[in-house]
């Protein structure tokens, strides 16, 4: 997981002020103001982390969607689509897939702008680039 930080900050230059918040990104939004960006990377970390310390996954997502709204930064989202594939065969794996599902679906709601990205290619589902 270092690894992939430390290319991700390569890539991204010294212009970008990066913040490793493993649970409480709300707190971190409260502080933006108006000429911020957000870059939540990534949404799927962050739920796992949330379920992995054994957190109520409704109100931790309700709790950053209400700090989401408040915030009067740029907020871009990254996150994983998990729903494609199986159903996963354990508990834990299928309580991950539901709440991210219904994590992207409450973030799409409120978002001015989705796109999918599949091999590569985006895919505008919402709004416009």
């Amino acid at each position: 997981m270092q690894d992939k930080v430390d290319r991700h900050l390569a890539q991204r230059g010294g212009d970008w002020t990066t913040i490793e918040d493993p649970l409480d990104v709300a707190a971190v939004a409260s502080q933006l103001s108006g000429g911020d960006v957000l870059l939540m990377e990534c949404a799927t970390m962050w739920l796992s982390n949330h379920l992995f310390a054994d957190h109520d996954l409704a109100a931790e997502t309700d709790a950053l969607l209400a700090a989401f709204a408040a915030c009067p930064a740029e907020i871009v989202v990254v996150t994983n689509e998990t729903g494609l594939g199986i159903v996963p065969e354990n508990a834990v794996a299928r309580r991950f897939r539901e709440a991210q599902g219904r994590f992207n679906i409450a973030l799409s709601a409120r978002a001015d702008c989705v796109v999918l990205v599949a091999a590569g290619l985006p895919l505008v589902l919402k709004g416009a680039l």
